[in-house]
């Protein structure tokens, strides 16, 4: 079912606004920035609207969050050394350097196809539920 007829016709905006409840104007924003990262290109016409330019398998989620809001930072320091007058022997700099790193590692195994899929989002779902669970980290452990 992936890759199949949702990706084929143009999305006008005004449907995914009325489907998801996000402003028309938001999502102005967000279409700009996924077609000007070459995610999405713009389909002219009375039945127009957004279209993938790309096969959703091939999408991955970092390059839908850094088209929309930037590279993945933890800190500013990281990108931007001369932010920060300790960059130069910051003992934490170089643990956030490595969470950004994992983050990003991370957001390139999913994929628009992935977060489609109702039946991965299930699965997916289990697996982490059961890993929380495992480590500690389950609901149960949260209300204490």
């Amino acid at each position: 079912m992936r890759g199949t007829a949702p990706w084929t016709a143009p999305v006008s905006l005004a449907s995914v606004s009325e489907r998801t409840g996000l402003s028309h104007g938001y999502l102005e924003q967000v279409a700009l920035a996924l077609r000007g990262a070459g995610l999405v290109r713009g389909v002219a016409g009375r039945y127009g609207g957004y279209k993938l330019s790309v096969p959703a398998e091939k999408i991955t989620i970092r390059q839908i969050i850094e088209a929309t809001i930037g590279p993945i930072c933890v800190v500013d320091c990281i990108d931007e050394p001369e932010a920060c007058p300790r960059a130069d022997y910051c003992e934490c700099r170089v643990v956030y350097a490595l969470i950004n790193h994992r983050i990003g590692e991370v957001l390139e195994e999913f994929t628009l196809a992935d977060l489609a899929d109702p039946s991965w989002m299930h699965d997916t779902g289990e697996v982490l539920t059961s890993q929380l669970v495992t480590l500690g980290g389950g609901p149960k452990d949260r209300q204490a």
